[in-house]
C-alpha cells in the first residue's frame, strides 16, 4: 500500500471514528458542539485545554463525559486553597517492616499519573500548587525528591476555571497559561437546546457513554496530525495574526499597540498551526487551511493576548482584539 493510500486509509478509519465519538458525546453533553470540537482538536493535538466558562454550564460534566469516551486513566483534582504540590504529584511516604520493623521510602503517586487529569477550578488554588502542574504539562514528567518520573502516554490536562469568582481565586500566571494549548469559552445554550437539556436530565437515568479510543488508536492519531501538512501561506497567516498582536512588533497596527499591552509570543503561532492541523483532520481533510487558523484564532490566543487599560476602559477583551486582528490581517 502506498503512502497516499495509507494516508486515505487513515482519513476514512477517523472519520468512522469521529462520528461514533460524537454519538456517546452526545449521550451527555447537549449542544456545545464548538467547545467539543476544541476539546478533540487539543486531544488530537496533543495539548492541553483551558476551559472557562460561569458556573453550572456543565463544563465538569463535559470532562467527564469525554474521558468516558476514551479507554484512558482518569483522575480529578478539586483545587482548593489548601491544596498543596505533594497532593498533586504525590510524595515520599515511609514504610515500616511488620515484621523486622526497618522502614524505607516508597513513593506514592499523585493524582497527575494518569492518561486524562481535570484540573477542577484551577484558579481557586494558590501559585505554588500551580505551579506543581507546569512540569507535568510541558515535560510530561514530574520530579519529587530529586527523581524524575515519567508521566503516561497519552497525557491530557483538562482545566476548569470561573471567570467570576474574584475573592478566593488566584489568577493563572502567564507561563501557565501559555502551556494550555486552547483556551474555550462555554457559553449559554441556545433556549431550544436547553429546553431539551433540562428535559432528559430532569427524567429517567440516560444512556452511560461508552469507550471509542483505545491509548493506540489516540497516540497514532497524534502521529497523524504531526503529518497534515500546513502550506507556507497558511503557516505565514497563523505567524501574521500572532506577530500582529505584538505591540512593539512592526507589523502591529496603531489601534492594537494602544489596546493590546502583551502580545501572543511563538508559542501562540504553534498553537495555531497543531490546531488547525487537528481540525483539518477531524473533518477528513489532508491539509491545514487559513479557513481552519481562523476558526481557531480565538481559543488559541485569547489566554496569550493580554489587554491593556486603554482597552479595559473601552469595555473591550482580548476576544474584540483578535477580532480586529481577523479582520486587518489577510490570510
Amino acid at each position: 500500500m502506498s503512502k497516499s493510500e495509507q494516508a486515505e486509509d487513515a482519513l476514512s478509519r477517523l472519520n468512522e471514528t469521529r462520528d461514533r465519538l460524537l454519538v456517546e458525546i452526545r449521550k451527555g453533553i447537549i449542544g456545545q458542539d464548538e467547545v467539543i470540537e476544541q476539546l478533540l482538536v487539543t486531544l488530537l493535538a496533543r495539548g492541553h485545554c483551558l476551559l472557562t466558562g460561569i458556573p453550572g454550564l456543565g463544563k465538569t460534566l463535559l470532562v467527564k463525559t469525554l474521558s468516558k469516551c476514551l479507554s484512558l486513566s482518569f483522575k480529578r483534582i478539586q483545587f482548593t486553597p489548601d491544596l498543596m504540590p505533594a497532593d498533586v504529584v504525590g510524595s515520599e511516604v515511609v514504610d515500616e517492616d511488620p515484621k523486622t520493623g526497618k522502614r524505607s521510602f516508597r513513593f506514592s503517586a499523585g493524582p497527575i499519573f494518569s492518561n486524562v487529569v481535570l484540573a477542577d477550578e484551577i484558579n481557586r488554588t494558590p501559585p505554588k500548587t500551580q505551579a506543581a502542574l507546569l512540569e507535568a504539562m510541558e515535560e510530561r514528567q514530574v520530579t519529587v525528591s530529586g527523581e524524575t518520573r515519567p508521566l503516561d502516554a497519552p497525557f491530557l490536562v483538562l482545566a476548569t476555571q470561573n471567570p467570576i469568582e474574584l475573592e478566593g481565586t488566584y489568577p493563572l500566571p502567564e507561563a501557565q497559561l501559555d502551556r494550555f494549548l486552547l483556551n474555550p469559552v462555554i457559553q449559554y445554550l441556545p433556549v431550544e437546546d436547553e429546553i431539551k437539556m433540562v428535559s432528559e436530565t430532569t427524567g429517567l437515568d440516560r444512556e452511560e457513554p461508552e469507550a471509542v479510543l483505545e491509548a493506540e488508536d489516540i497516540l497514532t492519531l497524534q502521529s497523524l496530525v504531526r503529518q497534515v501538512p500546513a502550506p507556507e501561506n497558511v503557516v505565514a497567516y497563523a505567524v501574521g495574526l500572532a506577530t500582529g498582536s505584538r505591540p512593539q512588533a512592526e507589523s502591529c497596527d496603531e489601534w492594537t499597540s494602544k489596546r493590546v499591552k502583551w502580545g501572543a509570543g511563538s508559542r501562540g503561532a504553534q498553537a495555531l498551526i497543531l490546531a488547525s492541523k487537528a481540525r483539518a483532520l477531524l473533518a477528513g481533510r489532508a491539509n491545514a487551511s487559513c479557513e481552519d487558523v481562523a476558526a481557531m484564532a480565538k481559543s488559541a490566543l485569547r489566554h496569550r493576548v493580554l489587554p491593556s487599560f486603554f482597552a479595559e476602559s473601552e469595555g473591550l477583551g482580548s476576544d474584540e482584539i483578535i477580532d480586529h486582528l481577523l479582520e486587518t490581517i489577510s490570510a
